[in-house]
């Protein structure tokens, strides 16, 4: 397939005509370069990237519901008073009780047991449990047993989140193709007509100097010439219009790039012989749609929500423990360590989980339905773009029977021109309507190149418009037929 544009040296322009010491340079690009390049270098599909790395670890960070959780809790109080029983008011009582029972000890043994109990109620009769000034540095550990499924759920709500992302940013990687298309048809559509608005205005040019010849002949009425000096200031500023309109879709492609330069684009605009049925096409967008795609993912994470409300209804265990390995006066009657088992089950909540378990029900009942409508909606879609298709495939035919007419029209006209049988007028019109019907075919097989991508993009397929503009049956599209 020829994959080169039929540019003229004249198209490299800006917005008025310009000297060649001073065209601007373009750099050559094919569409498999912008389509790699736009992949790479699009702040869209980088942002979208880091989404989905961002994506990815959660879905990660959801695995460590599953594993113990271990903690270091270090710390340091200082109480009030020190915890301990303090007994020194019955030392009165007990001394009083013992000095009556003394006269009964016998004479030998009565000054040994005074002796006791002087320094028994001379001692201090305080007992400290633990000093005001105390700190310790220990660990926890808590390992979950069964909560209801609630774990089990929030990592599949990750995994289908993550997945979700994915196909968030496939749908975007199939927009962004489609408007390359756009952008980089729309950008050899308009140095073409540049091309062709430029060939109008050389060639009015030369039929007003033959105008002006001929009146000076008097061959010629005033008012043919001035006829011709109008369509030239049309045709010029056509030229300047189309001009604005290419350096408008330049800078479009280049925000779809990622770039900032001047391009030259070398495929060409394209039709194809034959299509794969309509069927075929819708039957790929119920597969591969991302739209479609996340929807069905989105049901996935209603039922789960499901589930997540029906373990409110479930009891809850876990496993716990913890221990000191460095205190500070801590008193040695606390125990070190401990271990156990926690068991939580909710009675009443004032309803609340049943009505949020059956909102959950009702959110997967609404989504299904969003679900089909979805379908419904990307089949009709597919069907429009399809015909529309076909439509501009259809209408490139006449156009072409038009092209040829134009042109032999154009071809009789100028030899008419020759023999002074027609008037300028005439000729100035017939390259006019050749000039139309050419900017029409280019126009039209724009079109079509832009409802192709549009149609892969909803069968989900837009990575596969590279194929189609190498398969072996695509027209190539430009000045002329041929």
């Amino acid at each position: 397939m020829a994959m080169g544009l039929a540019f003229s040296a004249t198209a490299r322009t800006a917005a008025s005509p310009e000297s060649p010491d001073t065209l601007p340079i373009y750099r050559p690009l094919t569409l498999d370069d912008a389509l790699t390049l736009m992949l790479t270098e699009n702040s869209a599909l980088k942002a979208a990237a880091h989404e989905a790395h961002a994506a990815a670890q959660q879905r990660r960070a959801a695995i460590g519901l599953r594993m113990p959780q271990i903690g270091v809790t270090g710390a340091y109080t200082y109480l009030a008073k020190e915890i301990g029983f303090d007994f020194n008011h019955l030392k009165t009582p007990v001394g009083e009780v013992a000095g009556k029972l003394l006269p009964l000890v016998p004479d030998g043994l009565r000054p040994e047991i005074a002796g006791y109990v002087q320094q028994l109620t001379g001692a201090d009769w305080s007992i400290e449990l633990q000093n005001r000034s105390v700190g310790f540095v220990g660990g926890e550990v808590s390992v979950p047993i069964w909560l209801g499924g609630k774990i089990n759920a929030a990592n599949r709500v990750a995994k289908i989140n993550e997945a979700t992302v994915d196909e968030q940013s496939l749908q975007m990687r199939n927009a962004l193709v489609s408007e390359l298309v756009e952008r980089y048809f729309g950008l050899a559509l308009a140095m073409q007509v540049v091309d062709v608005r430029r060939r109008v205005v050389d060639g009015v040019r030369r039929h007003l100097a033959d105008a002006e010849a001929l009146e000076r002949d008097g061959m010629i009425a005033q008012s043919e010439r001035l006829y011709v000096e109008f369509k030239l200031a049309d045709a010029e500023r056509e030229l300047s219009d189309a001009q604005l309109q290419m350096q408008t879709i330049a800078a479009a492609l280049n925000n779809t790039l990622g770039r900032n330069d001047m391009w030259r684009p070398l495929t060409a605009m394209f039709l194809l012989d034959g299509l794969e049925s309509r069927a075929y096409f819708q039957e790929l967008a119920l597969e591969q749609n991302p739209l479609l795609r996340q929807v069905g993912l989105k049901y996935r994470l209603a039922e789960e929500g499901v589930k997540v409300q029906r373990a409110d209804f479930l009891p809850q265990v876990a496993a716990v423990g913890g221990g000191t390995f460095y205190n500070y006066q801590v008193s040695g009657l606390l125990p070190r360590w401990a271990v156990g088992v926690g068991v939580r089950i909710k009675i009443f909540d004032g309803l609340s989980r049943e009505y949020n378990y059956s909102a959950a029900r009702a959110t997967v009942r609404r989504v299904g339905e969003l679900r089909t409508q979805a379908e419904n909606d990307v089949s009709v879609l597919v069907e429009q773009l399809y015909n529309e298709l076909m439509n501009y495939r259809n209408r490139m035919r006449s156009l072409d029977a038009s092209l040829a007419f134009a042109e032999s029209y154009l071809r009789m006209k100028d030899a008419a021109f020759r023999e002074g049988i027609a008037t300028s007028t005439e000729l100035i019109d017939a390259e006019l309507d050749l000039a139309g019907v050419q900017t029409e075919r280019l126009q039209n097989a724009y079109n079509y190149d832009l409802m192709l991508a549009r149609l892969l993009e909803a069968a989900g397929i837009s990575s596969e418009f590279g194929a189609y503009v190498r398969r072996p049956d695509v027209v190539v599209v430009s000045f002329d037929k041929n």
